[in-house]
C-alpha cells in the first residue's frame, strides 16, 4: 500500500473513534468518576463495545451559556443520547448502533423493585453504573468502556476539530434547538452542529430522524477531519485524544493510551466500512402508567442486530432481503386518484387510499406523473416508492389528494409497507451519508 494511503485510512481510523466521541454526547456530565460495568450476565462476544452516554442536564451551565448554545428547557437528569460503538476485532469495521431515549425495557437490578422503564431513566435511578448494566441486560453485549460529555463540551470539541459538514435537500428550521439551516451543503461550528445535533421538530420529525441526522455530522466530522489529514501520525493521534478526552468523562480504565491503541488498531478502516443503524421500533407510541407514551424494540430484528454485533458480524447481515419496500410514512394517509383501474388495485393492494378516475381515450407518452401539493411533500416519497420511474409534479395549491396519470413508459406498482425503523434507522454504510461531492 502506498505510504500517503496509509496514512489517510489511519486518519479516518482515528477520526472515527474520536470523532465519535465528540458528538454523540449531547447533554451534559456528571462530574466525578462513572463506574466499570458489570458484564457477568452479558456475552462477551469479540470485537470492542463503547457505550456512548448524553445527559439532560444544565445545572452545570451559566444562563449565557444557555442562551449561547440554545440548551433551554427543565433537565430530566437522564440520558439523552445512548449509542454504541462496536469496533470489530480486526479493525475493518466500526458499528454505531442508537438506542433510542424512550426505549422501553426492563432495568437491571437495582435499589428498587423490579421493574422496567425508559431507557434513558436508568441513569436517574442508578447513575452510570445502572446505565451501563441495564444496556447490557436489554441487548446482550458486554460494555467495555464508557464515556459521556455535555452541551458545551460537545460545541467545544466540534470547534477544535475544525467544524463539520452536513448536507440537506430542503431548508431545516427547529425553534427549539434554534436550528437554521438552508439547503445545500453547510460548514457548521460546535454551536450550529449542537442545533443540528438535537433537532427533533423537522423531517422526518422525532428520535429516529434525529439519529440519522446525527450520523451524518458524524461523516461530515470525521471527512473534514481526514480532508484536513490530522491524524498523519501516532503522535498526532496521541494528541488529539489527550485533547478529546478533556470533554468527555470516561470510566476508570480508559484513558489517552487506550483511545489511541484501538485507533491504530483501526488504521485500515475505509467509510464503506463504518456503518450506523438504530434499533428497530415495532410501538411507536407504547403507553406505560408514569412513563407515558414509550418505545417498544420490534424485539426479532433487535435481536438479529445484537447478535451481529455479539458475533462481530456487519450489521448488513441483520437486514432481511426480498419482501415489500419499507416506507417511512402510513399509505393510509394518503389519498390518491389513479386513471388506471391495474395500477389503483396495486395501489389499494399497499393499504394507500384510492379513488378511481377516468382512464384516458390513449395513454400520455412517457413516465407516470403524480401531481401534488407541496404541503404534503412528505407523503410522496412513500407513493413514489410504490410507483417506479414515476416523476414527481408539485403544484402549490393543488389540494391534499394525490393525482396519478399513468403514462406509456409505466412500470407497474411495488408493494411497500409502513416501517419507519427501516426507512430512518435501517443499517446503512457511512459512504452513503456523506454529502455528495462535485
Amino acid at each position: 500500500m502506498p505510504p500517503h494511503r496509509s496514512r489517510r485510512r489511519h486518519a479516518l481510523a482515528a477520526a472515527l473513534l474520536t470523532g465519535t466521541l465528540a458528538w454523540t454526547g449531547v447533554a451534559g456530565a456528571d462530574p466525578g468518576p462513572a463506574p466499570a460495568p458489570d458484564g457477568a450476565a452479558a456475552g462477551l462476544g469479540h470485537g470492542t463495545n463503547l457505550l456512548v452516554a448524553g445527559l439532560d442536564r444544565r445545572s452545570n451551565l451559566t444562563r449565557e451559556e444557555i442562551n449561547r448554545l440554545h440548551v433551554g428547557g427543565q433537565e430530566c437528569n437522564c440520558t439523552d443520547v445512548l449509542m454504541l460503538v462496536h469496533i470489530a476485532a480486526d479493525g475493518h469495521r466500526l458499528s454505531v448502533v442508537s438506542l433510542p431515549r424512550d426505549s422501553y425495557v426492563p432495568f437491571a437490578p437495582h435499589d428498587h423493585p423490579a421493574h422496567s422503564g425508559k431507557i434513558n431513566g436508568a441513569f436517574k435511578h442508578g447513575g452510570a453504573d445502572l446505565t451501563v448494566r441495564t444496556v447490557e441486560r436489554a441487548t446482550g453485549l458486554h460494555i467495555d468502556h464508557y464515556l459521556e460529555t455535555d452541551f458545551r463540551q460537545f460545541a467545544a470539541a466540534v470547534d477544535a476539530l475544525g467544524g463539520a459538514e452536513v448536507c440537506t435537500d430542503t431548508p431545516l428550521t427547529d425553534e427549539n434547538s434554534g436550528l437554521n439551516l438552508a439547503a445545500g451543503t453547510s460548514d457548521l461550528d460546535g454551536r450550529g452542529a449542537l442545533r443540528y445535533a438535537r433537532a427533533r421538530h423537522v423531517f422526518p420529525p422525532g428520535d429516529l430522524g434525529r439519529v440519522r441526522r446525527q450520523q451524518r455530522l458524524l461523516l461530515g466530522l470525521l471527512a473534514r477531519l481526514s480532508d484536513a489529514r490530522l491524524f498523519q501520525d501516532p503522535v498526532a493521534t496521541a494528541r488529539t485524544a489527550r485533547a478529546l478526552l478533556a470533554h468527555v468523562r470516561t470510566d476508570g480504565h480508559t484513558d489517552a493510551r487506550t483511545l489511541v491503541s484501538l485507533a491504530w488498531a483501526m488504521r485500515e478502516l475505509t467509510p464503506s466500512r463504518t456503518e450506523f443503524a438504530t434499533v428497530p421500533i415495532s410501538d411507536f407510541d407504547h403507553r406505560v402508567p408514569d412513563w407515558g407514551s414509550t418505545l417498544l424494540w420490534d424485539e426479532p430484528r433487535a435481536e438479529q442486530i445484537f447478535a451481529a454485533l455479539r458475533d462481530d458480524r456487519p450489521l448488513a447481515a441483520a437486514r432481511q432481503p426480498g419482501g415489500p419496500v419499507a416506507v417511512g410514512m402510513p399509505p393510509s394517509a394518503t389519498r390518491v386518484t389513479v386513471d388506471d383501474a391495474r395500477t389503483a388495485a396495486g395501489l389499494s393492494a399497499s393499504g394507500f387510499d384510492v379513488s378511481e378516475a377516468p382512464a384516458p381515450a390513449i395513454r400520455p407518452s412517457g413516465p407516470t406523473v403524480v401531481t401534488y401539493d407541496p404541503e404534503r411533500a412528505r407523503y410522496a416519497p412513500s407513493l413514489a416508492a410504490a410507483l417506479p420511474g414515476a416523476r414527481l409534479r408539485p403544484v402549490t395549491g393543488f389540494g391534499p389528494v394525490f393525482r396519478v396519470e399513468v403514462g406509456a413508459e409505466d412500470r407497474g406498482v411495488t408493494q411497500v409497507t409502513y416501517d419507519r425503523s427501516m426507512v430512518e434507522g435501517a443499517p446503512v454504510t457511512g459512504d452513503r451519508l456523506r454529502c455528495p461531492k462535485g
